[in-house]
């Protein structure tokens, strides 16, 4: 059985930087102001409805196109 990809503050760092994106770009994409992004990252409860959407993107089982499209609908 394969083993579940589980994510931390330092996962969400570290694929923020592999991606090449600051904090505004990287959650934008969930939905996220920069501002809050940043007390995620520095060790602040996540709200459930964003820890799921960044463990779908985490495990590639959402895209950024996925994303883009759901804020887009959420907006209008």
């Amino acid at each position: 059985m394969a083993r579940k990809k589980s994510f931390t503050v330092d996962t969400l760092l570290d694929a923020r930087k592999k991606a090449g994106m600051n904090q505004s770009e990287f959650w934008h994409r969930f939905g996220v102001t920069q501002s809050g992004g940043s007390r995620y990252e520095s060790g602040r409860n996540i709200p459930m409805p964003s820890a799921m959407l960044l463990w779908l993107a985490h495990t590639g089982r959402i895209s950024d196109k996925d994303l883009a499209d759901a804020l887009k609908a959420v907006k209008s």
